[in-house]
């Protein structure tokens, strides 16, 4: 097996999930860390990989590497059945810091992959790898509830329950949305997630926040709205896990990458929010660089 990119987890109500909640779906609590995975490599040797590249012990996501070459399970697991990739969540410290003491610094699965003799890789079901995954004593995300074709409430209902691995009195990011036998319009299995903070915003722009002036840029309002404070702190920490330490020479990547991730993820949202706006994404890039200086300024 060479490295596989994790697939990515568009938010409930875009066009690559419409339909996913039309069947018997279950809902997974979303972490808040460093995404990861494994596999056996073709030299029979157990690999490790971040979210975009395999790792090595010289450049390890902040441990990982380390973490996975130590743990018996996991070299066990992958030596029995090379067949299998696994994808999950390295909890090291990124915006959410309310996970309890014991659960940081450990990787907890959330996907099983099965390569057939093609090299086609397909997902295999909660049910069906969680013994397996309990027999190597190798941790996982617990799912919250299986629900059949729940409506939008039951789904926002579910993030209240997400209290996986938190303190008493506090909530997880978000949650994800599976259905095995779900494919979209593009012939992909994709899952779906709903995310605490942005229903949080959606819900009070949906009940009563005044619509902007007429002399207001729109762009300062999808910036407003959409370019948060979480989103610019959990892109920092990604770049400062990926190189293993912060310095000033990321700033550029920073900046980019805000911008990209809230084009990626919420273009479509203050699409429809604002009523098809007219946007000059010049000028919304330029308002991106201020809301970031103005959130992080120690880097600045």
């Amino acid at each position: 097996m060479e490295f596989r990119k994790y697939q990515h987890v568009e938010r409930f109500g875009k066009t690559e999930v419409n339909g996913i909640e039309l069947g018997e779906v279950i809902i997974f609590p979303k972490l808040d860390g460093s995404n990861g995975s494994v596999w056996l490599g073709d030299d029979g040797e157990v690999k490790a990989g971040s979210r975009k590249r395999e790792l090595t012990l010289e450049a390890d996501n902040a441990g990982f590497y380390a973490y996975v070459s130590q743990h018996a399970g996991i070299n066990a697991l992958l030596k029995d059945c090379p067949h299998l990739r696994l994808y999950g969540e390295w909890l090291v410290p990124h915006s959410l810091k309310t996970y309890t003491e014991d659960a940081w610094r450990k990787f907890y699965v959330f996907d099983v992959m099965s390569e057939n003799a093609s090299g086609e890789e397909h997902y295999i079901p909660f049910g069906q790898y969680v013994d397996i995954l309990n027999l190597y004593d190798i941790d996982y995300v617990t799912p919250i509830a299986t629900m059949d074709s729940p409506s939008y409430e039951d789904l926002l209902k579910a993030l209240d329950h997400n209290t996986f691995l938190v303190k008493d009195g506090h909530k997880g990011e978000g949650i994800v949305i599976k259905r095995y036998d779900f494919v979209n319009r593009y012939g992909r299995t994709v899952w779906a997630k709903i995310v605490t903070n942005d229903f949080k915003e959606k819900h009070k722009r949906e009940n009563g926040v005044p619509k902007i002036e007429t002399k207001q840029m729109v762009e300062q309002q999808i910036v407003d709205d959409y370019c948060t404070e979480d989103l610019i702190e959990k892109e920092f920490q990604k770049i400062a896990i990926e190189h293993d330490g912060w310095d000033s020479k990321y700033i550029p990547e920073l900046l980019g990458r805000v911008y990209y991730e809230l084009v990626r993820e919420e273009c479509w949202s203050f699409v429809q929010a604002l009523k098809r706006p007219t946007v000059n994404f010049k000028t919304l890039n330029t308002l991106v660089v201020q809301k970031v200086k103005q959130v992080k300024p120690e880097l600045f």
